[in-house]
């Protein structure tokens, strides 16, 4: 175990960690030079198109100092909030961590609160500079900025390059002599966490383990704590760039276990896994439940395909813990899913990958947060769906999730961000000049607000410059109505969203205008209200096809074409009683993009 290093790397989103990963693995010759490619864990064709990182990834190097050899178990993190869940899943499962930081950009906010994940779970934490052979970088600011955040000393930070490579031996001497060697007994129970999944159409579940105390040899009698499942060990190995067969992974190491599992329910990420005969007393401690922060509806475009969609969607959760989902029904969109995201980049990452990988077309419904309803008799009712929202005059009040947001960004845009979290409700808490040019600054502001497209306005107004991350601090009581959409006087359930009272009317008023443009024409006259309660507050009305009867009329009588019109007026009240809606998808995409 003296040989075993356990280590992750955080840092921001784009602060070079994929780069850095690839040349240690370069540089302990665990990939050869045929196998490199650019960012070699992100094995997702969406990782690589965005360019970011959004599985952890686990990988297992040799290397060899001092005529000593060490494995070196590195797990890959993504950066951006929406991810943070993956983070506290790697840092359980290590011993030290890499803290990158560019020097171009110096410290943004995802670094600080995956830093303190990691300080909490007292990992050794190892201060690189990456990116130090940029034109612009900025070496000494940058870290005089790491000395004031952990309090390190100016010649323990690291210097390095992963374009280049300068410096990567440092890094691989720093993490063999100060990360400690991992901590166990092999002759007691084995006791194991789950890191993660994944779902393999030939071989079944396979699932990541790192060992704790005693060894898990291949044929052993296993099972899970959390769900009490017991499963044969078929096969244990290592994570390489492919998985290697091994008799037994012992204690402070990390593998895998395929086990022949069908059910991606009976494998928990964060369980123990332990042996039949004789079990661990208790299970790890590892990560935190996941806190959905984001709720929307997911349907398939197809009604008969919604066991189909069950079966992706438990897929996907196997190697996406972070996913939560519970089966319901809309009037307008059949049966479906309503599902909760950590934020709009993963709902986004999702439904790409429910195409991708599963071929599953889905509509998507306008995203929410859940409310806490107070009725008149004093129940609290949580309130995930608009539609769950009782009747005006059974509420007694309503709260909605608060966060706290940091944001850290140039003095110059200051003004700007200012205006821009006002406009969303937020109340400023703090604001705080870390260097002369270099602004931190902290409100409360509704998550609800956030929920849309405040991570995009952020970005846009700041030029790319600012940096942001939240965490949830309770509920608090405001002023909120529920404000239902209606086409031809029905409501349209997956268009109701739960609003502030002193915005519904002018969101009532675009989402009228907006619909107008994007619903086709039909035989009847469509009217498009906004309502609360019973209550319209806007409406458009969309104007019907109509055909020209009268054409065959040359001349004659005036009643004859009175005639004619009169008929024709007649079907088209009938029609209008009859005739259903149709609402494009655009529909519902276009109201996440109304301001």
């Amino acid at each position: 175990m003296k040989q075993i290093r356990n280590f992750c790397i955080i840092a921001h989103i784009d602060h070079g960690k994929s780069t850095l990963a690839d040349r240690l693995l370069e540089y302990t010759k665990t990939v050869s030079a045929r196998e490199l490619q650019a960012q070699v864990l992100d094995d997702m064709d969406l990782e690589r198109e965005r360019g970011i990182t959004i599985k952890s990834h686990a990988i297992q190097m040799d290397y060899e100092l001092n005529g000593q050899k060490y494995v070196l178990n590195l797990i890959d993190t993504p950066g951006h909030v929406d991810f943070s869940y993956e983070v506290s899943r790697s840092i359980a499962a290590c011993d030290g961590a890499l803290l990158i930081v560019d020097s171009s950009q110096g410290i943004q906010a995802q670094t600080i609160s995956n830093l303190y994940l990691a300080i909490e779970q007292g990992l050794e934490i190892i201060p690189v500079l990456n990116k130090i052979d940029l034109p612009h970088s900025m070496p000494e600011e940058v870290s005089d900025q790491i000395i004031d955040l952990i309090g390190c000393k100016p010649e323990e930070i690291i210097r390095a390059s992963g374009k280049t490579g300068q410096g990567v031996h440092d890094i691989l001497h720093a993490i063999v002599d100060r990360i400690p060697a991992p901590k166990g007994d092999e002759k007691a129970p084995l006791k194991a966490l789950i890191f993660d999944s994944v779902f393999n159409s030939f071989r079944g579940i396979i699932a990541y383990f790192r060992v704790y105390d005693g060894i898990i040899r291949k044929g052993d009698k296993v099972k899970f704590l959390a769900t009490g499942k017991e499963y044969l060990a078929d096969e244990v190995g290592v994570l390489r760039l492919d998985m290697e067969p091994r008799a037994e992974i012992k204690a402070g190491d990390v593998g895998y276990i395929i086990s022949g599992i069908k059910e991606a329910r009976e494998v928990k990420v964060g369980d123990t896994l332990t042996h039949i005969d004789r079990p661990c007393a208790e299970g790890v401690k590892g990560f935190e439940d996941v806190k959905p922060m984001v709720f929307a509806g997911i349907y398939p475009v197809d009604t008969e395909d919604f066991e189909e969609l069950r079966e992706s969607m438990y897929k996907l959760q196997l190697n996406d813990a972070s996913l939560t989902f519970e089966p319901e029904s809309s009037a307008a969109l059949g049966f479906g899913f309503r599902c909760g995201f950590l934020g709009m980049l993963h709902m986004e990452i999702i439904q790409e990958r429910l195409e991708r990988e599963f071929n599953m077309t889905v509509i998507t419904t306008v995203p929410n947060v859940s409310y806490h309803c107070y009725t008149n008799k004093g129940d609290m009712v949580v309130v995930n769906n608009p539609s769950d929202l009782p009747e005006q005059n059974y509420i007694d009040h309503v709260e909605e999730p608060f966060i706290a947001a940091t944001i850290i960004t140039r003095s110059e845009f200051v003004g700007a961000i200012m205006t821009l979290c006002l406009g969303k409700r937020g109340i400023l808490k703090n604001q705080v000049y870390l260097t002369s040019d270099r602004v931190e600054m902290k409100f409360d502001m509704p998550l609800a607000e956030v929920v849309f497209d405040f991570f995009d306005k952020l970005k846009t107004i700041s030029k790319g410059y600012a940096s942001f991350d939240y965490h949830p601090i309770g509920y608090v009581q405001s002023d909120l109505v529920k404000l239902d959409i209606l086409l031809n006087k029905d409501t349209v359930d997956a268009l109701s969203a739960i609003i502030h009272r002193e915005r519904a009317y002018d969101w009532g008023k675009k989402i009228c205008e907006k619909l107008k443009e994007l619903i086709p024409r039909h035989q009847f006259e469509i009217p498009v209200q906004a309502s609360i309660g019973a209550k319209v507050i806007a409406r458009e009305t969309i104007k019907a096809l109509r055909k020209d009867v009268t054409a065959k009329c040359y001349g004659g009588d005036i009643s004859r074409k009175r005639k004619l019109l009169e008929r024709q007026k007649e079907g088209k009240k009938r029609m209008r009683q009859v005739g259903s809606v149709e609402i494009p998808q655009s529909a519902f995409m276009a109201v996440l993009k109304l301001d």
